[in-house]
């Protein structure tokens, strides 16, 4: 199984960052991963401060001084679970090369999946949302922020017009990440 590894944690693991602006899809997309391949799946707005969680309720766009420790904390559970044997995928925005960073410390090797694609589409995913804390006046400061992968950085670009399955598949196959279920069978 994708999901373990080596006790020491050492050269099996795998650990996926399915990044994006708010409302490309992430969390369905890094689900959908975790479950067609077995790794353990994590929600990044989960490991936010209240404080964090605040002032994006209110419509104010998080500072570096706000993400520094947030990414971190990110990276040590992925390192974390790396030392257990344990692969992970991971949705997280990631949107500068020094927040992928930062993220890299702590597993080296990190893969990521970029959800890119019309701001229309996404927009329009946006307004359809319910209950997520992140407004969509945020996603012009999202979209300002946003640095493409770099060529020195392993990052598959999918593009959000696709399905979910569909996501799931192309990064599933993209990253030579073995299926423990078929798509469709999630």
């Amino acid at each position: 199984m994708t999901g373990e590894g080596r006790p020491d944690g050492v050269g099996r693991t795998r650990h996926v960052v399915v990044m994006g602006v708010s409302g490309a899809g992430k969390t369905t997309v890094a689900r959908g991963i975790g479950e067609l391949t077995g790794l353990l799946f994590a929600e990044a707005d989960e490991f936010h401060p209240v404080e964090n969680v605040a002032r994006m309720r209110a419509g104010v766009p998080l500072d570096d001084d706000a993400r520094w420790p947030w990414l971190r904390d990110l990276a040590t559970w992925m390192a974390a679970r790396g030392r257990e044997g344990r692969s992970t995928v991971l949705a997280c925005s990631a949107l500068r090369r020094s927040y992928r960073d930062v993220l890299r410390q702590g597993m080296p090797g990190v893969d990521f999946v970029h959800l890119d694609g019309s701001v229309e589409v996404i927009r329009d995913r946006l307004a359809r949302r319910v209950g997520h804390y992140m407004p969509a006046s945020l996603l012009e400061s999202q979209l300002a922020t946003l640095e493409p992968g770099e060529p020195d950085e392993s990052v598959l670009v999918l593009d959000v017009a696709s399905t979910a399955d569909e996501l799931v598949a192309a990064a599933v196959a993209g990253l030579g990440l073995p299926a423990v279920s078929p798509v469709g069978e999630r």
